[in-house]
């Protein structure tokens, strides 16, 4: 009796590297919960971070930084009770989420603003002024 060997071949490795298959990096955590979309910006004055995070509000947020590591996250929990006749219904839910970036190294992390308006978190990260684009200057000959 022979055994047949299939081998795997390269097209096949790829394919679950491929981004078709992997739904954990888009709008997943690694326990399984949603995280909002982000986009981020730069100017030639700051960077900007915007997360879509509709639903909430600015107080459910907390935006820290530590050693040059921003991180963005939320938590809200919410309880609703009704109570008619000889039942009560309870509902109960719970959603949160943490981003964290690291910042890099033009950016001013002392002087990082936040602003939430409707549904969107804009997180400015400020550049340093030795980042800045300079004007051209002239150079006298002597």
């Amino acid at each position: 009796m022979s055994l047949v060997r299939f081998s795997q071949t390269p097209w096949f490795d790829r394919f679950f590297d491929n981004d078709l298959l992997d739904w954990s990096n888009r709008n997943f955590s690694q326990t399984n919960t949603t995280l909002p979309s982000v986009n981020i910006k730069e100017n030639d004055e700051a960077f900007m971070v915007e997360v879509a995070a509709p639903g909430l509000d600015k107080k459910d947020f907390k935006i820290e930084v530590h050693n040059n590591l921003l991180t963005i996250s939320s938590e809200k929990q919410e309880e609703n009770e009704a109570k008619n006749g000889n039942y009560t219904k309870r509902e109960f839910s719970y959603q949160s989420f943490c981003r964290s970036f690291t910042l890099p190294a033009t950016a001013n992390g002392d002087n990082i603003s936040a602003g939430y308006d409707k549904g969107i978190l804009t997180v400015t990260i400020p550049k340093k002024e030795e980042a800045k684009p300079k004007p051209a200057r002239m150079i006298e000959i002597n």
